[in-house]
């Protein structure tokens, strides 16, 4: 009897990727080397380099991929939702702080803060969050302005729920999501209350 050889599942370019951003994630920038990504995915350094150029081909890979995930995907699917602004808003606020298995690290911000770490020692990556933070901030007032505000109102608006989210991953607070959740409904509401002048 002929005994057939199983084959592993090839490791592919996201792998390396979604490895790259578990290590940013835990341990910094500095941390996200060939060598000890490839011990850790069980495979030999070649396989690397059958998908990269470099070290820096993958940290730019990694970027993209915080971009793209963390930023444009959320902001696709709030404006695939068949819903008024305010609805919007509040799925767009949802997002940002669920945990919904795309990345590791996103909810609890600690891709969030690696890379605003790794931005401090690196232009480039320094002009790419400058533009995710812009692009954020944008689309959040757009929402505002959809809902009715003013021009000025929907901008303190936006920096509020934007600033109030990201301070919260970098102080690192960390309540259940239910909590969570209900905290963002909450800030929701006040936010998107029109006061009486």
């Amino acid at each position: 009897m002929v005994r057939q050889k199983t084959l592993e599942p090839k490791l592919g370019r996201q792998d390396w990727i979604k490895t790259g951003l578990d290590v940013l994630a835990e341990s910094g920038v500095e941390a996200v080397r060939v060598e000890p990504l490839a011990k850790r995915m069980n495979v030999t350094k070649g396989s690397f380099y059958w998908h990269f150029k470099d070290r820096n081909d993958l940290l730019n890979a990694i970027l993209a991929e915080w971009v793209e995930i963390d930023t444009n995907s959320v902001i696709e699917q709030v404006n695939q939702l068949g819903a008024d602004p305010k609805t919007k808003l509040l799925r767009l606020l949802e997002l940002a702080i669920a945990d919904d298995g795309l990345a590791p690290g996103l909810a609890d911000g600690s891709i969030e803060n690696a890379i605003r770490a790794w931005a401090t020692n690196d232009p480039k990556v320094a002009a790419v969050l400058a533009k995710v933070d812009q692009q954020r901030l944008d689309y959040t007032k757009k929402l505002f302005l959809e809902i009715g505000f003013s021009e000025p109102e929907a901008l303190v608006r936006a920096r509020l729920a934007y600033y109030s989210l990201v301070g919260e991953f970098t102080i690192g607070v960390r309540t259940n999501q239910a909590d969570r959740l209900a905290e963002i409904r909450i800030q929701h509401t006040i936010l998107t209350t029109f006061i009486d002048e």
